[in-house]
């Protein structure tokens, strides 16, 4: 079984997701996860229309190859286009000189992979994951899947499994395929732990590593005071959810703490948690979010947020706190 770092850089802002990100500060924040040890890089031909992939490729392609994780996706190929205009489905701002084709097909997996080692001019993947299959979960199930165990068979991935953004579908593939990873985006967190319903117990049946995404909740637990424009699920956050952030940071600074480090240190404590992957799109992220991961959290914030209710159902206290 691979052995994932505990958490790593999730590629889609180097693809310009929302917005542009230029070259040089793409390849500088590469470098910055570089020096301060970070070692798993989550990537996919979705992200930017494969610019996500190439700008990796190109800040990791000089380093040694046995010392980083890398991971990509199956499930959409990528086929160039010609003509003017910017990409308008995937909400990343880069040039429309490719378009997006859903592919589960055994040979589309193979495909896309072959693809991506292009792009990323690299000779392997260690982690191939089946990309948001929500409304192919028949195709998936019948050619993706089982082509990846094939190929993890094979040598040609180290591990496989699946990313997406919903929890219901993810735990029946847990429980019907022999996968090493699930990646779970939004589904575990300070203000929704629904994951713990589901999937998370179901990993920990199966000894699936799981990697969670979207540890801040579309950024409301990002600042250290949620903003009144603050977003969640990719929408104006409600007030409900956006009143009980603002309360969570009240406690962290009772105790001299922040709502960012409660954020990550929350998300990772539960133990079919593996790693947690964070979009970062520059230097100073970069060196912000691992301050995040060194700073540790009294055990008094931890209780005073169970006191006074503001933890999800279903969220497993960092232990820091005794049982």
């Amino acid at each position: 079984m691979l052995e994932l770092p505990p958490w790593g850089l999730g590629a889609a802002a180097l693809g310009n997701l929302y917005t542009a990100v230029d070259d040089a500060t793409a390849r500088a924040t590469v470098d910055a996860c570089w020096d301060a040890g970070i070692r798993y890089v989550d990537t996919a031909p979705h992200y930017g229309l494969g610019l996500s992939e190439e700008r990796v490729g190109a800040a990791l392609r000089d380093r040694p190859r046995d010392q980083f994780v890398l991971q990509t996706k199956v499930g959409r190929l990528l086929r160039p286009v010609s003509g003017a205009g910017r990409d308008d489905t995937g909400g990343f701002d880069v040039p429309a000189t490719r378009e997006r084709v859903w592919d589960f097909s055994a040979a589309g997996v193979r495909r896309s992979l072959e693809d991506s080692l292009e792009r990323l001019g690299l000779d392997r993947v260690d982690v191939a994951l089946v990309h948001d299959p929500d409304d192919h979960a028949d195709q998936a199930r019948a050619g993706a899947l089982p082509e990846l165990l094939r190929l993890r068979e094979e040598g040609v991935v180290r591990a496989v499994g699946v990313g997406m953004n919903q929890t219901a579908l993810p735990t029946r593939f847990v429980e019907e395929f022999d996968l090493d990873v699930v990646l779970i985006a939004g589904r575990y967190h300070l203000l929704d732990a629904c994951a713990a319903d589901d999937l998370l117990p179901a990993a920990r049946r199966t000894g699936t590593a799981v990697v969670l995404g979207g540890v801040f909740a579309s950024g409301m637990l990002a600042h250290e005071e949620p903003p009144a424009d603050a977003t969640y699920a990719y929408a104006p956050a409600p007030a409900e959810l956006l009143d009980r952030a603002r309360r969570i940071a009240v406690v962290a600074r009772e105790h001299g703490t922040t709502l960012p480090v409660l954020a990550v240190r929350a998300a990772a404590a539960h133990p079919a948690v593996a790693s947690l992957v964070l979009g970062m799109r520059s230097p100073a992220e970069v060196r912000r979010n691992a301050e995040l991961f060194a700073t540790p959290v009294p055990d008094e914030a931890w209780e005073a947020l169970r006191r006074q209710g503001l933890l999800p159902r279903g969220m497993v206290l960092p232990p820091e706190v005794p049982a």
